[in-house]
């Protein structure tokens, strides 16, 4: 499409890179969103990004936008809405903004004319009632198809339990992890006070040793409890024969490893959990996010969505948060151990 567009003008293309070079003028590159690190140290004169509620939310504000500072670029966001998440925060912003630095345009299909009345009819017999709003007539509303926690996280926004927590001094801190190989590991920092339970943190990275999360976790100011490991953390390295278990107990944390268990049942037993769970809106944006776009993989093929997530950029955290509702399961179990006592105290929330 690219090449089309650009033929009428003197141009050479380079098919490796997917860019049109307009000589002295400029260039036109394709890129792809999937993994935002690859986009860093880039610089552009202006951006069109497409799908944006697809892509991961920092795409735009680690990269992208520091990206267009030294040139004061522009940029366009195009896409479908895909319930309430970076992308709705995104328009929110613009559609608030007073300096006259944004614009925002919503087209819905059957406002335009570009649609045939006929097809839109056809479109909402076959559609769910979700889809067709979604697809169509850019709702918000309308849950992102095949999300998992979907009605979850939309009863929590109402509620008001995606807030601002400030935990008192002695609240006992635990933590899950997932760990990835060769990619990001996630860990969600959470209390239980209870039959509540208070999501206070939110930390992901890649690229770095264990010692790096374990120095992240001691800077902040939580006084901790159990850390929470998948049964592959006693697996063991090739190169040393030590397990990752091993490492972060040298580093000075208490691990339990939980058993290994069915993706459909954590899956399961985070949605019995959200509903008494409290966010912290300030320290767990990223979080909450996935858990908005945690969702089932579509089968092309066979029209219909497979027994296993999607794995995108909202793998990890929701595994740390699905890790995490297995611990509270058995902090259930055994609540004279490490499992805070009822508190009447509610001053920690704002």
């Amino acid at each position: 499409m690219l090449k089309d567009a650009s033929r009428p003008i003197p141009c050479a293309f380079n098919e490796a890179e997917l860019r049109a070079d307009f000589g002295d003028i400029g260039r036109i590159q394709l890129f792809g969103g999937d993994n935002p690190d690859t986009l860093r140290g880039q610089g552009f004169d202006g951006v069109v990004m497409d799908e944006v509620a697809q892509m991961d939310p920092r795409l735009w504000g680690e990269v992208i936008r520091p990206a267009l500072v030294d040139r004061k670029g522009w940029a366009i966001f195009l896409g479908t809405p895909r319930g309430r998440n970076a992308f709705y925060d995104l328009v929110q912003q613009a559609e608030e903004d007073d300096t006259g630095e944004w614009m925002v345009a919503v087209r819905k299909a059957s406002e335009t004319g570009i649609v045939p009345k006929d097809e839109l009819h056809a479109a909402k017999r076959q559609l769910t009632r979700e889809q067709y709003l979604q697809e169509f007539e850019c709702s918000w509303t309308a849950s992102i198809r095949g999300a998992y926690y979907a009605r979850e996280m939309e009863d929590l926004t109402e509620a008001g339990r995606i807030t601002t927590i400030t935990p008192p001094g002695d609240v006992l801190v635990h933590t899950s992890w997932d760990l990835g190989i060769g990619d990001a590991t996630a860990i969600v920092m959470w209390a239980i006070v209870g039959r509540e339970v208070w999501i206070l943190d939110y930390y992901e990275n890649s690229g770095v040793g264990l010692a790096h999360y374990v120095e992240h976790l001691r800077s902040l100011p939580y006084r901790y409890g159990n850390h929470f490991l998948p049964h592959d953390v006693q697996a063991r390295e090739l190169g040393t024969g030590i397990t990752r278990q091993e490492t972060l107990e040298r580093l000075g944390l208490r691990c339990e490893v939980l058993p290994q268990q069915r993706v459909d049942d954590g899956i399961n037993a985070v949605r019995n959990l959200l509903p008494r769970t409290w966010i912290s809106s300030e320290r767990c944006q990223r979080l909450v996010e996935a858990l908005r776009q945690y969702r089932a993989a579509w089968d092309d093929k066979r029209q219909m969505y497979r027994a296993t997530p999607e794995r995108d950029w909202t793998t990890h955290p929701a595994d740390a948060v699905r890790y995490m509702a297995m611990a509270v399961a058995e902090a259930e179990v055994d609540v004279a151990g490490w499992a805070q006592k009822p508190s009447n105290d509610t001053a920690w929330i704002r």
